[in-house]
């Protein structure tokens, strides 16, 4: 469990010194940095040399002498701290920030991952998003569908939120796929501090977490976080259908009895995710075999495969994990491979995660974070620039570029050291198409495992299950007591075998046909009102990294759009059309630049038209900006029937008017309203940018704020007041100069450059309210967003100000 920094306990010097010597030095730098400030830390000679590969890099290619001075460092200046010396830079961002992360993995890492990182280590905290307006929350409903990460995630952010919200499970336990997927071997490719929730940490006993791991975790957070009572176990969603006259969904759903169940709710949200049900083939002969035949997702509980012949059918992900596993103890095991897959060495594949490394993440601050920054930038978007077509490269047949090339030389060279001496195995084994085209693989000792004189590898399909085993389409037949299929997943028919049904009863799948699904942001489409997916079309990492990351990024899309809707009664938001179009023109644009879209293979991320259905063409820190926050413009709304007009009313921004005093106190906590969006004008961007040099300043000018009208008071750099003075003036008129000009409030400093003629759009929110004097004081605050940047800006908070009544 990572430190809290404020929160110092003493330390004992040797136990320090002894996890010190374990430490991975680029992280232990950057803690050093944090406690010190001093900017010696950052340059030579203690600037680490690049991360090659996949490793750790512990040393970070510093000399015994450095690697000396640099831990006796940590040590003075953990021991500084603890003895309660606060850190001398306890929350970097910007230029800094960026400068940290570029020393600390030994490379350029681009600006652009400074807002998200910042958030990500909780060096930039921002509050959780929850409906403004009191008790309007406990009138929506929510129906999640599933308990996995996805599920959960979801059932966290709207519990955190106040939304009511049911999870309808099929098992009996939380863990989706992990739960279900109990064979030998079963485990992340994942680095387990990677594959882990940002609000829940573990201590992993291994660098790569194993089956039972993982599921003991995911369980231990919805135990701990008080999940389980909205969860309803054993009981499996066959249909959902939505009701245009009422905007609801009605949920049917089946319990282990059989019994029928139904739940009517605002919104549904599936989080079934693409990996949920497997894919089996239908071969003949199958229902004659004599002995067990199964999917490797439904491996049969007690299982005893000693002494036993076994057949896996299958070398993708499940079967490289499985073979390995039970080669020691089968009699002979024969494994037919359909197409050969890439694997890369991983020296901490089965290694522990020593008990100094976890002391050192229990009691020294900041390195907890740092090293899972490591982690995700060499096992995310690091590799994804060379995974694009480079068109005029010359050997299209071998790689989709120079960097490609490279890889594919590396692994080769790899495979055939493993694979030394035999080369009917290296000639078996060798991919023929690009590195990274089909899911990268890890290599868990699947090598060496083919080499072992009861390990037979057979490249023939299989065409005909027997009695006693199974017939390949060279007429080879094998003997087998035991036959596995680790045959994948229905990815590409998501959303199966559930029935949805939308406007005028339209299906989801005649709406997606049976394997082109598509949806904008992967979480939302046309036709399905109030109707949100977790692990949706193209919403998979193809290039690496956490799900568990992705989840994070659309629940938290979804729940600003439920709480937006909340907030502003409206019954019903269907994307547009034109804007699902636009989005998967680009995601089918981008993916025809990538290597799945290379025609040398087979993948279960294209359909058999072609497309790419399963993956995302984008950097995490391209999803991550896309799903922020939700964009109301980008879909049709419904009010709700019941909206009271007569209480307040809404400007056609949306902004809530006040009839009186006596309302704005009323309204004590409540979100008043967003801008739409608009221009913002060139000439004083670029002004301001030429005087400062930054071009992430946006200058408030006060005195144009104070002319009508409201769009064009933005247009120069709108000063959010003006919410309230311009829509409100029956409610009064301010207190002398009490407006905002000595409140600093010139200039707002955007995560991203405001580009000219870039748009922005303004909120406030009512944080207090209170009567004196004859008048109303009250606490506001103001935000204003710049499109396509990571997060708004919060302006003012905790402003007094004092209003009169009229």
């Amino acid at each position: 469990m990572p430190i809290a920094v404020d929160q110092c306990t003493p330390t004992d010097a040797e136990r320090l010194r002894s996890a010190v010597a374990a430490a991975n030095l680029p992280t232990l730098l950057m803690v050093l940095y944090q406690l010190t400030g001093e900017r010696r830390w950052l340059t030579d000679p203690f600037r680490p040399t690049r991360t090659k590969g996949m490793s750790d890099h512990d040393l970070g290619g510093f000399d015994d002498d450095v690697q000396h001075r640099i831990r006796e460092a940590a040590v003075e200046a953990v021991l500084t701290w603890n003895a309660g010396t606060p850190a001398a830079v306890p929350a970097p961002s910007g230029d800094l920030l960026l400068e940290m992360m570029r020393t600390c993995v030994g490379e350029p890492v681009p600006a652009e991952y400074e807002p998200m990182m910042a958030r990500e280590m909780g060096f930039a905290q921002g509050p959780a998003r929850r409906p403004q307006g009191g008790g309007a929350a406990a009138d929506f409903s929510v129906v999640v569908i599933g308990a996995g990460v996805s599920g959960l995630t979801a059932a966290r952010a709207l519990r955190d939120a106040g939304i009511s919200h049911v999870v309808l499970e099929k098992n009996q336990q939380v863990g989706g796929t992990w739960l279900e997927n109990r064979y030998p071997g079963c485990g992340v490719d994942t680095p387990s501090y990677l594959y882990s929730f940002s609000f829940f940490p573990r201590q992993w006993s291994t660098h790569f977490g194993k089956r039972d791991e993982v599921v003991g975790y995911v369980q231990e957070m919805a135990r701990q976080l008080d999940l389980l009572g909205s969860i309803r176990f054993g009981t499996e969603v066959v249909a959902a259908s939505y009701d245009e006259g009422s905007r609801q969904w009605t949920v049917a759903a089946r319990d282990e009895h059989g019994r029928e169940h139904t739940y009517v709710a605002n919104a549904v949200i599936t989080a079934v995710g693409q990996l949920n049900r497997p894919k089996m083939p239908n071969l003949p002969g199958q229902e004659s075999f004599r002995g067990p035949l199964f999917h490797s997702a439904r491996w049969p509980e007690g299982l005893d495969v000693r002494g036993k012949r076994i057949a896996v059918i299958g070398t993708g992900a499940s079967a490289m994990q499985i073979v390995p596993a039970i080669a020691d103890e089968v009699a002979h095991l024969t494994v037919v491979q359909r197409s050969p897959q890439w694997a890369a060495p991983n020296a901490n594949y089965f290694r522990p995660v020593g008990d100094d490394v976890h002391w050192l993440m229990e009691n020294v601050p900041y390195y907890h974070e740092w090293y899972r920054f490591r982690l995700a930038w060499t096992f995310t978007d690091k590799v994804h620039p060379s995974l694009q077509i480079d068109p005029e490269w010359p050997h299209p047949e071998r790689a989709v570029n120079a960097v490609n090339d490279v890889h594919r030389e590396f692994f080769t060279r790899y495979l055939r050291q493993q694979l030394e001496g035999r080369e009917d195995l290296q000639a078996k084994a060798l991919p023929q198409y690009p590195p990274f085209g089909k899911r990268m693989l890890i290599d868990n000792g699947w090598f060496a495992t083919l080499r072992r004189p009861n390990v037979h590898l057979v490249t023939d399909g299989v065409t005909e299950v027997t009695e006693t085993g199974f017939r390949t389409a060279a007429g080879e037949e094998y003997e087998a007591d035991v036959i596995v299929f680790a045959t994948g997943f229905e990815a590409q028919r998501l959303l199966h075998p559930l029935d949805l049904r939308g406007r005028s009863g339209r299906s989801i799948r005649e709406t997606w046909g049976e394997d082109d699904a598509q949806a904008h942001l992967g979480i939302t489409t046309p036709g399905f009102p109030n109707l949100f997916f977790l692990y949706g079309p193209n919403t998979n990492l193809g290039h690496g990294g956490s799900y568990i990351w992705i989840a994070e990024c659309q629940v938290r899309y979804v729940i600003d759009l439920i709480c937006t809707m909340i907030e502003r009664r409206i019954g019903a938001v269907e994307c547009r059309p034109e804007v699902n179009e636009a989005y998967n023109r680009r995601v089918d644009e981008a993916h025809d630049a990538m290597i799945w879209s290379h025609p040398g293979m087979e993948t279960w991320y294209r359909n058999p038209q072609g497309r790419v259905v399963t993956n995302a063409p984008w950097r995490v820190v391209d999803y991550s900006r896309m799903t922020e926050a939700a964009d109301l413009s980008d879909f049709i709304v419904e009010p709700c029937d019941d909206t009271d007009d007569t209480a307040s009313t809404a400007d056609p921004l949306g902004v809530r008017v006040f009839g009186s005093a006596a309302e704005v106190v009323a309204a004590k906590g409540d979100f008043l309203g967003r801008s739409d969006w608009v221009v913002v004008d060139e000439d004083r961007i670029r002004q301001f940018a030429d005087a400062t040099g930054d071009h992430h300043w946006l200058h408030l000018d006060h005195a144009r704020a104070a002319e009508g009208p409201f769009g064009a008071t933005i247009a120069h750099g709108f000063l959010t007041l003006a919410l309230i003075a311009e829509f409100a003036p029956q409610v009064v008129r301010f207190e002398g100069s009490d407006m905002g000009v000595n409140y600093g409030l010139n200039r707002v400093r955007f995560p991203a450059p405001v580009p000219a003629g870039g748009r922005i759009r303004a909120a406030a929110e009512l944080v207090d309210a209170v009567e004196i004097d004859g008048g109303v004081q009250v606490v506001m605050r103001y935000t204003v967003e710049l499109q396509g940047s990571d997060k708004p800006v919060c302006v003012a908070e905790h402003v007094n100000r004092r209003y009169f009544g009229a």
